[in-house]
């Protein structure tokens, strides 16, 4: 990043220093306890947690039918809850279970403007569930426990829900295509509540990274064809409340459409077209009821030692009597070099998202991201992808097979000038009124993954965030400061 970007007030420059004091210390004292836990363990594992059938976010899609084969089991003691027998008709039960904390410790939050800029707290989660498979018809079902200890001033939805259901649904397959598989024709028709993810979760995520995930109540038709599988959906995202069984659906909002998977030999692409509404929208330009329609495309893949993702969206409608158009364009580009020492894989991603450029005409032309991935630019992440140009250069060294270290670097700038900034959920943090100015701030991130063994990974980072021009001219501007360290286990 250029130095004229990362210069400020003197207040801000030792800020950022100290934080980068700290941040190597943690990280140094992070790898070598990793390094050593490591050493004593890498070499007993067996089966590793990546490896088919891959454990997912939103689980329902794992295939565990190999299973049914008792050649196919290698005696590993969570095989006996992967694939359980009822009876002599082929019907049989899949269960699982995830037990999450996540520790994150905050200095100067939204640059010293949040209710409690110094903050620190824990979150706790788990995430039981079984899936009962009868022939062509399948229940699914998902509680959640997700409780949050010491958030200031005061825990929200996003930190906890208490006790209550997070899926809960029930299909059934039509014709001789399974779920999902691009071999043949096969329709499954879905009810209920679900989570759901999309090629890169730039509209459609599970929110997974902070600690209650979000589901969608409805219905959704998942088409096999030879070569593709269509999803047809129409959904009501999930108000989350802090008490027990209170998650109800978001009556104010509504998701529907279609989106398209053609896998291809080292990738995929993807198409949809998507229908959204809102009774109570607000923007920085104007607020009301909000019919907005996103058209897309996205092509993932990789070839030999590269790899890239590359996604554009172009949004229409109306808000109130005003007119939408809006935008996006995202390209990850990504090069691995296996031969090397710790196999580095060098990133380059550029997002470029429109904002509103004109406060006194009837276009809209801030982007709405609905329900992007929750750690969506990395796990600080307090901007969001709305009005934002944003440049991540990021490289992953792999210590040993088990962990993996990455360093980041990404710079933000107000697409327009005329537009604020937001949050990932598309909340107006900082007006733009009082700066032409258009440097938002620049993140640096170091992060750790480490495969403890195939159902316990240890993950860690630590984050700073020196603010831009924008910033400086219009509010609190301190810079921001972020230490996280999370335990998943998961079978």
């Amino acid at each position: 990043m250029p130095s004229s970007n990362i210069s400020g007030s003197s207040e801000a420059s030792s800020s950022l220093h100290g934080w980068l004091r700290l941040s190597g210390t943690v990280l140094r004292q992070t790898l070598c306890l990793v390094l050593a836990l490591w050493a004593g363990s890498a070499k007993a594992q067996g089966i590793e947690a990546w490896q088919p059938p891959t454990l997912t976010t939103v689980r329902y899609d794992e295939d565990w039918d190999r299973l049914g084969n008792p050649g196919e089991r290698t005696g590993r003691w969570t095989e006996r809850f992967k694939y359980l027998p009822l009876g002599e008709d082929g019907a049989y039960l899949v269960s699982g279970l995830e037990l999450r904390a996540r520790n994150e410790n905050y200095r100067s939050n939204l640059w010293g403007g949040a209710d409690a800029p110094d903050d620190g707290y824990l979150w706790v989660r788990a995430l039981p569930y079984g899936d009962l498979h009868v022939g062509r018809f399948r229940a699914f079902v998902q509680p959640i426990a997700a409780y949050a200890i010491s958030v200031a001033p005061s825990a929200s939805p996003v930190d906890r829900t208490s006790l209550d259901l997070l899926q809960g649904f029930a299909d059934v397959r039509l014709g001789p295509g399974r779920t999902g598989d691009t071999k043949g024709f096969g329709v499954t028709v879905r009810a209920g509540r679900e989570l759901m993810s999309f090629g890169n979760e730039r509209l459609i995520g599970t929110r997974y990274g902070p600690n209650v995930p979000l589901a969608f109540d409805g219905v959704r038709a998942i088409v096999s064809l030879p070569g593709a599988v269509v999803s047809i959906m129409d959904k009501r995202p999930i108000r989350q409340g802090l008490r027990e069984f209170d998650d109800r659906s978001d009556r104010r909002r509504r998701l529907s459409g279609l989106y398209a998977t053609i896998p291809h030999e080292g990738g995929e692409l993807d198409i949809y077209w998507l229908r959204y509404g809102n009774a109570a929208a607000s923007f920085a330009d104007g607020e009301g009821r909000e019919t907005r329609y996103s058209v897309g495309a996205r092509l993932g893949g990789s070839a030999g030692h590269w790899h890239w993702d590359v996604e554009g969206v172009f949004q229409y409608g109306k808000l109130a009597a005003s007119r939408i158009r809006a935008w996006t364009g995202s390209l990850e580009l990504g090069h691995r070099f296996p031969e090397s020492d710790l196999s580095p894989d060098a990133l380059l991603r550029v997002s470029v998202i429109s904002g509103d450029r004109r406060s006194d005409d009837d276009r809209i032309g801030t982007f709405n991201a609905l329900f992007p991935r929750g750690k969506y630019f990395g796990e600080l992440s307090p901007v969001g992808p709305t009005n934002l140009v944003a440049v991540t250069r990021r490289l992953t060294l792999s210590i040993a097979e088990p962990l993996t270290v990455a360093f980041a670097a990404t710079a933000y700038w107000r697409y327009a000038t005329a537009d604020g900034v937001y949050d990932i959920p598309g909340n107006l943090i900082r007006p733009a009124g009082g700066s032409c100015a258009r440097s938002i701030g620049q993140e640096i991130e170091t992060s750790f993954s480490w495969q403890a063994m195939p159902e316990l990974e240890v993950s860690g980072s630590v984050s700073v965030f020196n603010a831009g021009t924008f910033l400086r001219e219009t509010g609190p501007h301190r810079t921001i400061g972020m230490v996280a360290l999370e335990t998943n286990f998961r079978f």
